[in-house]
């Protein structure tokens, strides 16, 4: 039985841990960071926590005699990517990337394209009065110096500091049309900033945007560490680790 360990935390880690589960021939561990409260905990065995950087991550590789590791976190985890390129480069053990596509702006959208969240804040401001900040809990610090009353949606409650005007709304996705559409009017948003994160679970605030005629500010998600085969769907990795 080959063992797989799936670095977790997205649909697609989930939905291919289950697919892994049930297979037979392969012992599936997803490791989750622990950051969010009540996770969706996906089949198999399941880790919770840091392995120590990337020298305790080869480590934990080695003594669990892991055959294949799956980097399966969100396109934004930049730290958590590195780290595992480079554990698995140490361990000698195949590492393949699971990545969903990012958006891409159709007919009637007004994105607006930063490379950091440090510069997203700064185009803020000029593109509305009241944000809709859809970027995370951990990454909403980087707009505290923005001097406009927002909105901040997060899945828990969000790391200080904030915007000194800043109402938090806790949901989890995924979000309906209909929700979206009338949040933004409730709310009197006229300027929406999301990370390019990609999948249908927050897309519908996109299309909310485009019949709005609101504008986005996209903030461009990083590159993935060079040569390392990268699928997009959890049925694609199937078959990658299936053929190994």
């Amino acid at each position: 039985m080959r063992r797989v360990l799936v670095l977790g935390g997205t649909g697609e880690a989930r939905e291919l841990a289950g697919v892994l589960d049930g297979e037979g021939r392969f012992a599936v561990t997803t490791s989750l960071a622990g950051r969010t409260p009540e996770p969706r905990l996906p089949a198999g065995q399941v880790r919770s926590g840091g392995f120590g950087g990337a020298e305790g991550l080869a480590g934990w590789l080695r003594e669990q005699r892991v055959d294949v590791l799956v980097d399966a976190t969100h396109p934004f985890a930049e730290a958590i990517s590195r780290n595992a390129a480079l554990a698995a480069r140490t361990a000698g053990v195949p590492l393949l990337v699971l990545r969903r596509p990012g958006w891409s702006p159709g007919e009637g959208d007004r994105w607006h394209w930063a490379d950091t969240l440090a510069a997203a804040a700064a185009l803020l401001p000029g593109l509305g009065h009241r944000p809709f900040l859809t970027v995370g809990r951990g990454d909403l610090a980087a707009f505290a110096g923005v001097q406009l009353p927002c909105l901040a949606r997060s899945i828990a409650a969000p790391l200080p500091p904030l915007p000194a005007h800043c109402q938090v709304l806790l949901a989890r996705g995924p979000f309906t049309l209909e929700g979206e559409r009338a949040l933004l009017r409730e709310h009197r948003i006229d300027v929406l900033v999301t990370k390019d994160s990609g999948g249908p679970a927050t897309a519908p605030k996109l299309a909310a945007a485009r019949e709005a005629a609101l504008p986005v500010l996209v903030v461009r998600r990083p590159a993935p560490p060079p040569g390392l085969p990268t699928v997009t769907t959890p049925s694609a990795a199937l078959h990658w680790l299936r053929a190994r």
